[in-house]
């Protein structure tokens, strides 16, 4: 029995070296598919072999045929003609030519099911390749799809999804919604699907939002040391630059802020940014972490905490609302800083032995 169904009349431009396979149709055809696609040939074969075994099982059932779950089948397909044979293997191991007489059309239409089923994969391991390569860099996306667990983003050629915990919370997007994204990761499940990982809620997106805006972080005149974010609230950028001349954060803000300006015009309206100068002075680098607050007193330095005093005015400004001022000058710095009033810091430590003689 032949699958040779027609496959020549498929519109395939490509032209190919066919000297491994004699040009019968169906040779020509598979290695034509093979050769646009850039798919192995025998991967096609031996799928149709597979699907061929599984159309025959559904004839049979259909028939009211019952097969053994631990049956065994073979399929022998000829590369050069098309024709196949489904045979079924005894227990012993011998052969037996089951092919149904009515089998040809069911087999052409797996075959075809096949070939198109290998199309679209190869398409989707060229688009997941193009994709690889762009790891960690900002995307352009069109909203398609809102559920409580991820976005589905349209993204050039095919699609993303952002999960929820790469979301920033609060931002309501909407279907149609035109955003830019950090094209985080390619992941692959257990059953081998692979989806294009976006977010917004990264510390990298905003990273890649100043190589993007800053042209001196893009040439890297001006390095990105560190970064600390809570998403949708505020951020911290510490940057430095070796050259001569240049003013890192100066650079990073812009004229009148316009740099700025674009980064955060990217970003929810609530979220804050704060560009400081990175140091290698740990003291220097905790003033500038815990900027906007200025008068900034350095009381202890240890190898993972840190103390440090500031005017009564300046407190609310350090310590930011909700602590997230502090915190993330603290993840800038890998430290837990500790802040009290200058006030506080001048007062006469009260002993133990005072404390028992009030008493």
């Amino acid at each position: 029995m032949s699958l040779d169904w027609g496959l020549k009349r498929a519109p395939f431009l490509i032209k190919m070296d066919l000297k491994r396979l004699p040009k019968t149709e169906f040779a020509a055809a598979v290695a034509q598919i093979a050769g646009e696609r850039n798919i192995e040939i025998q991967p096609i074969l031996d799928s149709i072999e597979l699907g061929l075994i599984s159309a025959y099982k559904r004839d049979q059932k259909e028939k009211g045929i019952e097969i053994p779950e631990d049956q065994e089948f073979s399929v022998e397909l000829s590369a050069d003609t098309g024709s196949f044979s489904v045979f079924k293997i005894s227990k012993k191991g011998k052969k037996k030519d089951v092919t149904p007489p009515d089998f040809g059309r069911i087999a052409a239409q797996t075959a075809k099911q096949v070939i198109d089923q290998k199309i679209k994969e190869a398409e989707k391991d060229s688009v997941i390749a193009d994709y690889r390569q762009k790891i960690n860099s900002l995307i352009q996306g069109t909203v398609l799809g809102v559920d409580p667990y991820k976005l589905t983003v349209v993204i050039g050629r095919t699609e993303g999804i952002c999960p929820k915990d790469e979301r920033v919370k609060g931002e309501d997007l909407n279907v149609g919604d035109k955003r830019v994204f950090l094209l985080k990761e390619i992941a692959q499940d257990e059953t081998g699907r692979r989806d294009i990982i976006l977010s917004r809620a990264a510390p990298e997106f905003v990273t890649q939002l100043f190589v993007r805006e800053v042209p001196e972080v893009g040439n890297e005149s001006v390095v990105v040391e560190k970064i600390a974010r809570s998403a949708g609230k505020r951020t911290k950028i510490a940057v430095s630059s070796k050259q001569p001349g240049i003013d890192p954060v100066g650079s990073c803000i812009g004229q009148k802020g316009s740099r700025i300006q674009s980064i955060l015009a990217q970003l929810p309206p609530e979220e804050k940014v704060d560009v400081v100068a990175f140091s290698d002075n740990i003291n220097q680098f905790i003033i500038q972490a815990l900027s906007p607050a200025e008068n900034i007193k350095i009381i202890s330095v240890e190898k993972d905490s840190a103390v440090v005093s500031l005017p009564e005015d300046q407190l609310a400004l350090a310590i930011g609302g909700g602590g997230e001022n502090v915190r993330l000058a603290g993840q800038l710095l890998g430290l837990e800083i500790k802040i009290i009033s200058q006030q506080q810091e001048k007062k006469p430590k009260t002993t133990k032995k005072a404390k028992s003689a009030k008493k």
